[in-house]
């Protein structure tokens, strides 16, 4: 399934991603959405040889072990994609290869921008982004950092580049990771209690695709009418039980609701 965000009119200049995995690859995909110009094009990485989608470049290191400096060559933007302990290594490989104005953008968990400054020339300037599982459907959050010589032009392309698969939030550095406990941890969480709701609708008579249907339906459905009226949680649960319990039970104070159910002995997430 590709991204569903809805870009229009995104412009960004020619981009390297090094390491199109599983993140990498989900950001490639939201840059190839129609309304999202590249300008000079997308060059990508991979260990392994193996066609990239149509105008995209794509290079395999098992072919060629010059394969990452060649793909950031004249690159206005160069995202790493690479797992945290592989970033060092990287970052020394193509630091000559770099252009002054480049912005590097990592999305690899744990490793600080002074940790990514240190490897770049004084001309290079760096970002941290953590997007969350949700971009392989465009639907991300992205908590964006800037580095010490990140220009507010540069980044406001990091922005734009997130913006092709979700929402983008700007926080200093201090806080990013705070930000992936939540955004990070969260999805397994809301999977969790989907799961838990499943089984509570089976052991109600529902079968797999029925409890799938009135859960699954009933978290998106939520989740818009939460959007769009504006509310916090707390008032939306009491005009949502205004208009749906019985008179009895429409005075009572808002409390939170047992759970998991007795019947069910799984931990959540960790």
């Amino acid at each position: 399934m590709g991204p569903v965000t809805d870009a229009q009119g995104i412009q960004l200049p020619s981009i390297a991603i090094l390491g199109a995995g599983s993140m990498g690859g989900a950001i490639l995909q939201g840059l190839l959405q129609p309304g999202v110009t590249v300008t000079g094009g997308i060059r990508i990485t991979n260990r392994r040889p193996g066609r990239g989608p149509e105008g995209v470049t794509a290079y395999a290191l098992e072919e060629d072990p010059e394969a990452n400096r060649r793909a950031v060559e004249g690159a206005g933007i160069v995202l790493v994609g690479v797992k945290p302990a592989g970033v060092g290594d990287l970052l020394d490989e193509i630091a000559g290869a770099l252009e002054p104005g480049t912005l590097v953008i990592s999305v690899a968990a744990g490793v600080p921008l002074s940790a990514i400054e240190r490897r770049l020339p004084p001309s290079v300037a760096a970002v941290r982004a953590m997007p969350n599982t949700p971009a392989t459907v465009g639907l991300a959050v992205t908590g964006i950092s800037p580095g010490s010589r990140a220009t507010a032009e540069q980044t406001a392309l990091a922005r734009t580049l997130f913006a092709t698969v979700g929402e983008v939030l700007e926080v200093t550095e201090d806080r990013i990771d705070a930000l992936s406990t939540i955004s990070g941890s969260g999805p397994a969480y809301v999977f969790y209690l989907v799961e838990q709701l499943q089984e509570a609708a089976r052991q109600r008579g529902f079968d797999a695709e029925e409890s799938a249907l009135l859960v699954q339906g009933t978290f998106r459905g939520a989740l818009e009418l939460l959007r769009t009226s504006g509310l916090p949680p707390r008032s939306s649960a009491a005009a949502s039980r205004a208009r749906t319990a019985p008179p009895s039970a429409r005075s009572r104070s808002w409390s939170k609701p047992t759970w998991p159910p007795p019947s069910t002995t799984r931990q959540p997430p960790r």
